[in-house]
Parts: C-alpha cells; structure tokens; sequence
C-alpha cells in the first residue's frame, strides 16, 4: 500500500510537470513576494545551497532532459549569465531527472556556464510548487521570490530579461 501511494505521488509529479501552466508563485501575487524555499542540493563539483547566495539575484530554473523547451532556454540563460553574472546574478538550474545519464547526455548537448543542480526526487520543486517545465523563479538579494515564469518561449524572454535587469537593480 505504501508502494503503491509513492508510485501514485511521483506519476502525479511528473504528469504536473509535464503539463503546460503557470508556477504557483505567480508574479505580483502575495505569494510572489515570500521567501524562497532554502535548499542545498549536489553539484558536479560539490554542493549549492540558496541561503549561501543571499545578497545575489539568483536565477532558479527547473529543467529535466527531456523537456523541449528546455533546450531553447539553455543557450538563453547562458546569455543571461554572460551579460548580467557580474551584476550579481546567480543562474542555479535544478534538474529533476530520475537518471543522472539523461541529464549528463543533455548537458552534453546544452552545455551550461551557469550551476547545474541535482534532485531526481524532486523535493525542491515541490518546495517551489513548480507545475511545468521548465519553470524558473527570480529570487532577490533578500531571498523573496519577486517573480516566476512556467515554460519557455523566445517571444517572452525579453519581458523575463527585465524582470532579471529589475532585480539587479535594487
């Protein structure tokens, strides 16, 4: 019976993640300005944690490999991180995927200068309550989110893009 309510959970997760919508903490409302969840989550070269980048805009972005919009946003936040790291923003990507290999072949593919962050049990992203992918989530020098974006499009990232510029700016 266990089993079974843990298979039901994930197969839950996954198909919210899968389904195109909006992150829960939608710009402007009250729950846009709380705190973000802390997490410390492994890296490919140790750990990231979110309260050790207080004082920095930190760019979190949920992403799995086998998420398409995923491997337009890539290249978008490597720009980002290009153009504004010395700003202070922080980019910290969060991959969900059950099997590491999926995520190292796509990082293969979509290298990213940014940090990349591991959590195949999906915990963060339920902290996050992260409903499709990718979902991404600026989060201010204070640690509140100031503003969340559910999927990927080109059209939309200038408006994304200033969101970030309004962030850094305070």
């Amino acid at each position: 019976m266990i089993r079974m309510r843990q298979s039901l959970s994930s197969i839950l997760l996954i198909a919210l993640l899968a389904l195109p919508g909006r992150a829960a903490f939608a710009a402007g409302s009250p729950a846009a300005r709380a705190l973000a969840p802390n997490f410390t989550l492994p890296t490919s070269s140790g750990t990231v944690s979110l309260h050790d980048l207080r004082g920095k805009v930190v760019f979190v972005d949920f992403w799995a490999s086998w998420c398409m919009p995923c491997r337009q946003s890539f290249p978008w936040m490597s720009g980002m991180s290009d153009r504004y790291s010395a700003d202070g923003l922080v980019i910290v990507s969060i991959n969900l995927d059950k099997n590491r290999e999926a995520a190292d072949a796509f990082l293969q593919q979509f290298p990213a200068p940014f940090t990349v962050a591991f959590d195949s049990a999906g915990k963060t992203a339920e902290a996050f309550h992260v409903e499709a992918m990718p979902s991404s989530f600026i989060v201010s020098r204070t640690g509140n989110i100031v503003y969340s974006h559910a999927g990927f499009q080109p059209k939309e990232a200038d408006r994304v893009e200033t969101q970030i510029k309004e962030a850094l700016s305070k």
